[in-house]
């Protein structure tokens, strides 16, 4: 038995085997894992008896359960038109520059990935980026660039 599918049954021994226990497990998963691969979505299908369709629909739905390989520290910039407004199309391009990627791409040392996101709830404070489980409001490209450069020196 592979440790994917160990970690699989050990999620779903702690969050039950109904349909109600998909999400936490699939969210244990990218917790531990960083994204869904395909062997721990066949892995949640058999232990909670259902289709390997629904684990993926449920999977590909939500923008926070990640189906492919991330870095092991995700940006996620707020879209919303408040962001907008407020500069996030600078931010984002400032941070696209200093990783050397676009959004959805990860860097060649697996240290960051950045992406969008429709909503982070932080519309009076924006722009908004969410780094992990981070929430950095009020920012400016300085700002940003400093939150970067300080993840960059934490320990790989």
């Amino acid at each position: 038995m592979s440790t994917t599918q160990l970690m699989v049954k050990d999620l779903v021994k702690r969050n039950g085997r109904t349909r109600n226990s998909l999400m936490p497990v699939l969210q244990g998963i990218v917790q531990e894992e960083n994204f869904l691969s395909e062997e721990a979505m066949l892995s949640v299908a058999e232990e909670l008896d259902i289709s390997v369709a629904e684990v993926y629909s449920t999977a590909s739905f939500y923008t926070f359960l990640d189906t492919v390989p991330r870095g092991k520290n995700i940006i996620r910039v707020c879209k919303t038109i408040t962001c907008h407004m407020k500069g996030k199309d600078e931010i984002i391009n400032a941070l696209s520059n200093a990783l050397k990627i676009k959004v959805g791409e990860t860097t060649s040392d697996k240290q960051f990935t950045l992406l969008t996101a429709n909503c982070l709830g932080w519309c009076h404070k924006g722009p908004v980026m969410l780094i992990n489980d981070d929430i950095y409001p009020d920012l400016t490209v300085e700002k940003a660039l400093d939150i970067i450069g300080a993840y960059s020196q934490k320990p790989k």
